[in-house]
C-alpha cells in the first residue's frame, strides 16, 4: 500500500475508534459497539505498524519504537511539508 494510502486508512480508523470511544463513554454495556471498537483498534495498530515499519515513526512522543543508532524522527518531512 502506499504512503498517502495507508496513512489514510490510519486517520480514517482513527476518526472510527474515537466516535466508538465517545458512543462507549456513553454506552458502556453496549456489547456491538465494544466490538468493533476492539477490532478497529487491532486494525489500527497493525497499520501504524506497518507505517512506522516502512516510512518511519508517525510521533515522536514516545509511541514509536526507535531502531538502530540514530533518533527517525529528524529523517521525516515536518508535518507542515507534507503534501497531500
Amino acid at each position: 500500500m502506499a504512503q498517502y494510502q495507508l496513512l489514510m486508512q490510519i486517520m480514517q480508523l482513527e476518526f472510527a475508534a474515537l466516535e466508538l470511544n465517545l458512543f462507549l463513554d456513553t454506552h458502556p454495556d453496549c456489547q456491538e459497539a465494544l466490538a468493533q471498537y476492539n477490532k478497529i483498534h487491532q486494525e489500527l495498530m497493525q497499520c501504524k505498524h506497518a507505517y512506522e515499519q516502512t516510512y518511519g515513526p508517525l510521533c515522536n512522543f514516545g509511541f514509536s519504537p526507535n531502531t538502530g543508532n540514530y533518533w527517525k524522527w529528524v529523517e521525516t518531512p515536518w508535518p507542515w511539508e507534507i503534501k497531500y
